[in-house]
C-alpha cells in the first residue's frame, strides 16, 4: 500500500469553516475534520470490514476510503435512498452518474470497489502529471482530483481551489488520518 504514499505523512489544513459549519462546529481545520470523522464513526463501523476488504483488494489504505466516505456521504447519513449531490452522486463514495455507469447497491462492496477504483485512477493520473512530486503529494492530488477532476489539480499548494468547499483533499486527508488512528 506504500507505493501510493502514506496518509499519515501528508500535511493538511483540514476542513474549512464552511465545511465545519455542516455540524455547527465551533472549530475548523484538522480539529473540525477529526470531529466530523468521529461523528461519522458509529455509522462507519458497519462498513469497516467491507472497507478493509476493498482496500486490500485495491492496495489502498482503508483509512483513505473511510475518509472519502465520511466526506462524501457522512457514512450514508447524507443520502436519500443512496443518492446525493442533487441526484447525481450515488452511494457511500458518491460516484457521479454523469461520468460513470453506476454499479452495485449504494452501500455494497461492489459500489465501494468502484469508487476506490476511480480514486486510484485519479491518483495514477496525478502521478503521471506530476512525476517529480513526492508520493504523498501525488496521493493528496489524487484525492483532490476525485472531487474536481485531474485538470483542476495544477499546483500542490492550491490543489483544493475549485473543489467542494475549497478544502476537499485537506479535509479528506485529516479525516483519513483520524480513521487510521482508529484502526482502519
Amino acid at each position: 500500500m506504500g507505493s501510493i504514499g502514506d496518509i499519515t505523512k501528508i500535511d493538511t489544513s483540514g476542513a474549512s469553516e464552511r465545511t465545519a459549519r455542516q455540524d455547527k462546529l465551533a472549530v475548523q481545520g484538522v480539529d473540525a475534520s477529526h470531529n466530523l470523522a468521529r461523528i461519522d464513526s458509529m455509522r462507519m463501523k458497519q462498513y469497516k470490514d467491507l472497507i478493509t476488504r476493498v482496500g486490500l483488494k485495491h492496495g489502498l489504505d482503508p483509512a483513505i476510503i473511510a475518509g472519502i466516505i465520511s466526506r462524501e456521504s457522512r457514512a450514508g447519513a447524507a443520502l436519500d435512498r443512496g443518492w446525493g449531490d442533487k441526484g447525481n452522486g450515488f452511494g457511500l463514495m458518491q460516484v457521479d452518474k454523469r461520468f460513470h455507469k453506476i454499479v452495485g447497491a449504494w452501500d455494497s462492496e461492489e459500489h465501494v470497489s468502484q469508487g476506490t477504483g476511480i480514486l486510484i485512477e485519479f491518483i495514477h493520473r496525478i502521478q503521471a502529471k506530476f512525476p517529480s512530486w513526492p508520493k504523498e503529494h501525488q496521493l493528496k492530488g489524487g484525492i483532490s482530483a476525485y472531487n474536481a477532476g485531474d485538470k483542476n489539480v495544477r499546483t500542490y499548494e492550491h490543489m483544493d481551489v475549485g473543489t467542494t468547499g475549497d478544502d476537499y483533499s485537506n479535509d479528506v486527508v485529516a479525516r483519513a488520518q483520524w480513521f487510521k488512528s482508529q484502526g482502519y
